[in-house]
């Protein structure tokens, strides 16, 4: 391609409402430009980075057997009816009516119309398995679209849907996904980990996300420092305590504590440590009051909760649901006399002597003891994990490091199939139903997480796998005949062996010329200069480790093929 011919408005400056360097540098290298709020159009440039890494994704797809599909993006109401989640789902789901009054969405996710589709399809044991997947365009109404193609309302997603007639199918399916998604991001040149995750609004009984580490990362990734354990901070599970012997139990006292809500004011007033005091904290399942204890230094993690409750909807009680539950206002809630199912985290067993909220404005208690001044409540892990915990696996110690989610692997059970009756018949005719799993890529998302993990001060440094172009011939001037001449013979050359290259054949400064390529990307540089030239060589320049070669223009070809081919 001839940069003089290419749609490529690249920029020097900084745009003031991107925050993440991938934003910045798909504006500044002309990737891509935004139309509204969340919304962006992608530029030829941008755009063969997408479709190359999609290309990379359906490879990867079809070798594991899923055959490709496309479904509406324009959803009838009653589907999302069946499975529950039009009401469910939330504003992010973005709801119309046609002009007959029959009411729609604009689908963030397929799990309705394909299970739609393979329960009219399939009947019997002989059709199954099955995995269907398509790339096609989202949209979810996202609250506060920001930090570019990284969240943003509309977009673009590999998803597939497996279909089985047992567990031992649904696990073969789910383990080919896995492996699809490991060889998928490994070909792309990315850094990334696989960690155990919660299943969020899709629902199922485990999943895995797979995340590109990198600083910026909005999520934290948990790590064991010594076993493989990986997990994200929802799903990650907290190694049980020993056991240790129970104090002996002292009378309950209440202590008048006017104005002290807080954890770090009640350590204060009582002269207490953190570990010694129960936070109580009242927490609204499905429109049912619970408390949830866990330890005065620990946070509740609100996914185990749900997960442990089996509820839909957890958040925090409002006021009155408060006052009913406790007969106190916010913050001196306990569990003596509380009129709620109580539930604890691990940490909180076999403790005694706890200092918590009395029930009773401006009132704690000291050694309350779980038995003889409350019920024994059910025991679960429900905090939040920290760092330096020990693994939950081999006692490791736990770290954390930032990450972007680019995949993410589900077991959906039959969460969708049983509410929408997608059966079959097995060997012996009876009706079965059918065990799905779900397998999510952000194609968009993967491509910035890219860039965020390949840049450096000058702009873009793609893996060759991603790369729009493999190569850039770059004359210093295009007004001198013999430097153009060296650089045709190079570039037809290059295009006849299949290399994807760019001429840039701009009346442009060198210095300009240089500054673009860097910007965005190309792992190669060809530079034509009349010194070298003069030399009959050329200089080729490697973009990730800068590293020049100078090399007479007779090797220029076979030297670069060679490169490529090694994947460099």
């Amino acid at each position: 391609m001839r940069y003089s011919e290419m749609f490529l408005p690249t920029g020097r400056e900084v745009p003031s409402d991107a925050e993440l360097i991938s934003h910045q540098l798909m504006i500044r290298a002309g990737m891509m430009r935004k139309l509204t709020s969340g919304i962006y159009s992608y530029l030829p440039l941008g755009y063969r980075v997408i479709r190359k890494f999609e290309q990379i994704v359906r490879e990867e797809m079809n070798r594991a057997g899923a055959q490709e599909v496309f479904l509406p993006m324009v959803q009838p109401s009653e589907l999302w009816q069946e499975s529950g989640r039009w009401v469910h789902y939330g504003k992010e789901l973005l709801r119309f009516r046609d002009r007959h009054e029959r009411e729609y969405c604009l689908g963030p996710t397929h799990e309705e119309v394909i299970t739609d589709l393979v329960r009219n399809e399939i009947k019997t044991y002989r059709q199954l398995p099955r995995n269907l997947y398509q790339i096609q365009t989202k949209f979810r109404d996202e609250i506060r679209p920001r930090f570019g193609v990284m969240r943003c309302r509309e977009f673009g997603m590999k998803d597939a849907y497996s279909f089985d007639a047992d567990e031992a199918g649904a696990e073969a399916s789910y383990r080919k996904m896995f492996e699809a998604y490991n060889r998928i991001f490994t070909r792309c040149g990315l850094k990334f980990r696989p960690v155990e995750a919660d299943s969020g609004s899709i629902g199922g009984s485990f999943s895995h996300e797979f995340m590109v580490t990198a600083d910026s990362g909005e999520d934290a990734i948990v790590l064991c420092g010594t076993c493989q354990y990986a997990a994200n901070l929802e799903k990650a599970e907290v190694a049980a305590a020993a056991a240790q012997a129970a104090a002996a139990a002292l009378p309950l006292e209440e202590v008048h504590t006017p104005g002290v809500r807080t954890i770090e004011e009640v350590c204060g007033y009582l002269k207490v440590k953190p570990e010694q005091v129960v936070k109580t904290l009242i927490y609204d399942a499905d429109g049912t009051a619970v408390a949830v204890l866990v330890r005065g230094d620990h946070e509740v993690n609100e996914a185990k909760v749900r997960n442990f409750l089996g509820c839909g909807v957890l958040e925090l009680a409002s006021d009155e649901m408060i006052v009913k539950a406790t007969g106190s206002p916010r913050g001196f809630a306990g569990a003596v006399g509380i009129k709620t199912r109580i539930v604890a985290d691990h940490a909180l067993r076999g403790g005694a002597n706890w200092v918590m909220g009395a029930n009773r404005e401006d009132y704690h208690l000291r050694n309350a003891n779980p038995g003889r001044d409350y019920p024994d409540p059910e025991f679960a892990d429900l905090r939040a994990i920290r760092e330096g915990d020990p693994c939950p696996r081999c006692g490791g110690e736990i770290r954390f490091v930032r990450g972007i989610e680019v995949g993410h692997v589900f077991k959906l059970g039959t969460k969708y199939s049983k509410a929408m009756r997608a059966v079959y018949l097995d060997r012996d005719g009876q009706e079965k139903t059918m065990i799905m799993g779900c397998y999510g890529i952000g194609i968009g998302r993967t491509v910035a997480a890219a860039i965020e993990q390949n840049h450096d001060a000058d702009g873009i440094v793609w893996p060759l796998p991603l790369a729009p172009y493999a190569v850039i011939i770059t004359p210093t001037n295009v007004n001198e005949q013999p430097l153009m001449e060296a650089a045709e013979r190079i570039y037809s050359g290059l295009v006849q062996k299949g290399v994807e290259v760019i001429l840039d054949d701009r009346d442009e400064r060198a210095g300009v010329k240089f500054k673009d390529a860097d910007l965005i990307g190309i792992p190669w540089r060809v530079t034509v200069g009349p010194k070298k030239l003069a030399e009959g060589k050329v200089e080729v320049k490697c973009r990730r480790t800068a590293e020049v070669s100078s090399l007479p223009l007779a090797e220029v070809e076979g030297f670069l093929q060679a490169r490529i081919g090694e994947g460099i």
